[in-house]
């Protein structure tokens, strides 16, 4: 996908320099960083989940037990 941003100056001079020194395109290296920041701000799915019963007092196994009892046999 091609996207149109705008970089100021002197990030677009840096990310050049970047690039001549690693030896890789300007957009390598964007395409690099932008990896690097989802990698590092995505959640576990399992956060989304963790302290959900907190407020709620029931042992988890009886709770367990009860599900399976409702089911047919």
């Amino acid at each position: 996908m091609r996207a149109i941003i705008d970089i100021p100056d002197d990030v677009v001079e840096r990310l050049s320099e970047l690039g001549a020194r690693q030896r890789v395109a300007r957009a390598e290296i964007i395409r690099r960083a932008i990896a690097l920041y989802l990698k590092e701000n995505e959640r576990p799915r399992e956060d989304e989940a963790f302290g959900l019963w907190k407020d709620r007092n029931i042992d988890g196994v009886d709770y367990q037990t009860r599900l399976r009892e409702e089911w047919p046999r």
